[in-house]
């Protein structure tokens, strides 16, 4: 049986470090995009975004807070802002040796996503 992306990153413990660095060494140094998380929850933040990318890479689906559309909805999430999450999120994938061809088909999953969080 074939391993999922989730299962051969490191499951949950492994993703919970790609989230780490993600937010700590990534998007809140990022002028561009850190306003965005001024007044979040940081703490609980980390923990939807674990659930989402454990979701991402084909674990398990843990994820029941507001839809994408939802969540994002008054946030004005401009085409770049997004794309700088995305790379963001590639770049901390990348820095724990997720291969290639794995980053891409997580990233993805998240571009299917971008109607519902890019403002329209």
């Amino acid at each position: 049986m074939e391993q999922t992306l989730y299962e051969k990153v490191g499951g949950e413990e492994a993703i919970s470090k790609v989230v780490d660095y993600f937010y700590n060494e990534l998007v809140l140094k990022d002028e561009s995009v850190n306003h965005y998380f001024k007044h979040t929850d940081m703490e609980k933040q980390r923990q939807h975004q674990s659930k989402f990318i454990s979701f991402a890479l084909g674990g398990p689906n843990q994820y029941s807070g507001r839809s994408m559309a939802k969540a994002h909805e008054d946030m004005d999430i401009q085409p770049a802002h997004f794309e700088a999450i995305v790379r963001h999120l590639h770049d901390a994938l990348a820095h724990f040796g997720v291969e290639k061809e794995d980053i891409n088909e997580a990233l993805k999953k998240v571009a299917a996503l971008r109607e519902d969080i890019v403002h329209k």
